[in-house]
């Protein structure tokens, strides 16, 4: 019997089609689709484990995923190997060994998100997938001003889904920058970790402030409450693009790779 390896993936895909990241019975999901891929490579009954669990039409760039296999295909074998089994839209942009203690959710991570607005009179058809389209002209000298109060360690309840199971609502966020470069706005945020739909309620929150709805410093006052009917809309998962995970520990090397 070959020993069992932890193998990590570097996962980018086209959201689109699918009903998220998480598994699912009646649906198409990205880690039944991974699942299956394995499957036919390796013979086992794989279920890997992924570190964000992205929404129906949300985009990645660069989730990561482990799953613990006999096989002795080297590791960084896995991402051609797979990748000539996965649909267009998914793809592995890199495998590799970690230690078989490595969980990329329980990991200290650093994650980074864009949300991109397509902020045009008329829409872009082939944005549309990819881009909230808003035709009013938004401000975005005062969407910077309201993302001002949301750098840093805060209790994000306000801006989370009611539909919860987070043991904490505190998280950190380490940089939020808006840029314009019309006729797109994007929202880059990077923190330690987001709670369900957190990205798309502050993209959203800072699109109605950008319109004129919410003053800025309203944000502060949302943030104070932890009630998300205090804080504004959540925004349609199309713009949102998850573009990295990191470990700053390390804890995804083994020893000699970092």
């Amino acid at each position: 019997m070959s020993e069992m390896r932890r193998i990590c993936l570097t996962v980018s895909y086209d959201g689109t089609n699918y009903a998220g990241w998480q598994r699912q019975n009646n649906a198409n999901a990205i880690e039944n689709v991974l699942d299956a891929a394995i499957k036919e490579l390796t013979g086992e009954d794989i279920k890997v484990i992924g570190a964000s669990r992205t929404d129906a039409g949300v985009h990645s760039a660069g989730n990561i995923a482990v799953f613990d296999t006999e096989s002795t295909i080297p590791a960084e074998k896995f991402a051609p190997a797979l990748n000539s089994k996965l649909p267009d839209d998914i793809a592995i942009q890199k495998s590799r060994q970690v230690p078989n203690s490595f969980h990329p959710r329980h990991a200290n991570t650093i994650k980074t998100y864009e949300y991109t607005i397509c902020n045009s009179q008329y829409r872009l058809p082939q944005l549309r997938l990819y881009a909230w389209h808003l035709p009013k002209k938004l401000d975005v000298d005062k969407m910077r001003a309201a993302a001002g109060y949301l750098i840093g360690t805060h209790d994000f309840r306000a801006f989370a889904s009611v539909h919860l199971s987070a043991s904490t609502t505190v998280r950190t966020i380490y940089e939020l920058e808006i840029y314009d470069d019309e006729p797109m706005i994007v929202i880059r945020v990077t923190g330690n970790g987001f709670l369900y739909n957190m990205v798309r309620i502050i993209a959203g929150t800072l699109a109605q402030v950008g319109m004129g709805m919410i003053p800025p410093e309203e944000v502060l006052h949302m943030l104070e409450s932890r009630d998300r009917q205090k804080a504004g809309m959540t925004a349609p998962p199309q713009g949102l693009t998850q573009i990295e995970v990191q470990y700053p520990d390390g804890e995804d090397l083994m020893p000699g790779e970092r």
